[in-house]
C-alpha cells in the first residue's frame, strides 16, 4: 500500500560499519587535540560514527506528485513491477511529517485528495500510458484565487471535495468510469490536491 511505501521510506535508519557517518565535530576535535599535543600527525584522518537517520517531510505542498518506482533490477537489466499497490483517496501525510514542519501544528491532519492517476500499460520496452482524472465542478474560492475576481456568474460551490466524476482518458477515448476502476490501476504517478 502506499500507506506502507511512506512507512518504509520515512523509518529510521541504523547508519553502521561501511555506511557509519563523518563527523565533522569529532573530526575536528581530533585535529584540534593532534595540535595541542603536537603529534607528528599533520592532518587528522576523519572520524566516523555510528549514527541514525530518519527522512520526513519538513514542507507540505499544496499539490502532491508522487511517482511509483515501477521497475526493479534483474541482473543486468531492468524489470517492469506490475504488482498492484493500495492507494487511498484520502492521504493523511501528518504521520510523516517532521516535528518542526512548516504550516502544521502538532496534532494537525495534513490531509490530502486524490484527483488523478497516470498507469503505464506494457514493457519496460514500451507500452502506453493513460490516465484516471476526477472531473469536478470548479471551485469558487479556487477560482477567485486564480483569476483574483470576486463574483464569477453561474458558479456554484461544490457541496463537499469528493464531489466528482472520474473519467479515463487515452489517445483516443475519454470515457466515464467508476471511482473503484481509478483505485484499481496500476499507478505510476498519483495526483493529490491539500484538503485541510
Amino acid at each position: 500500500s502506499l500507506q506502507s511505501c511512506f512507512h518504509q521510506f520515512t523509518s529510521m535508519e541504523l547508519l553502521m560499519g561501511k555506511n557509519k557517518l563523518l563527523c565533522e565535530n569529532c573530526t575536528e576535535n581530533k585535529r584540534r587535540h593532534l595540535k595541542e599535543t603536537g603529534s607528528a600527525e599533520k592532518k587528522a584522518e576523519g572520524v566516523y560514527t555510528n549514527a541514525r537517520k530518519q527522512l520526513l517531510i519538513s514542507a507540505v505542498p499544496a499539490i502532491l506528485i508522487l511517482h511509483l518506482k515501477r521497475f526493479h533490477q534483474a541482473g543486468l537489466s531492468l524489470r517492469k513491477v506490475n504488482r498492484h499497490v493500495d492507494f487511498p483517496l484520502v492521504l493523511d501525510l501528518a504521520p510523516f511529517c517532521s516535528a518542526t514542519c512548516k504550516n502544521v501544528s502538532v496534532g494537525d491532519k495534513v490531509l490530502y485528495g486524490l484527483y488523478g492517476v497516470v498507469e503505464h500499460s506494457g514493457s519496460m520496452r514500451g507500452g502506453h500510458y493513460t490516465a484516471y482524472v476526477k472531473v469536478r465542478t470548479p471551485s469558487r474560492k479556487l477560482l477567485q484565487h486564480i483569476t483574483g475576481k470576486t463574483y464569477v456568474p453561474d458558479l456554484k460551490e461544490p457541496d463537499s471535495e469528493s464531489t466528482g466524476q472520474w473519467v479515463h482518458v487515452s489517445d483516443t477515448y475519454v470515457q466515464v468510469v467508476p471511482e473503484s476502476r481509478a483505485l484499481s490501476a496500476q499507478a505510476y504517478l498519483l495526483f493529490y490536491e491539500r484538503i485541510l
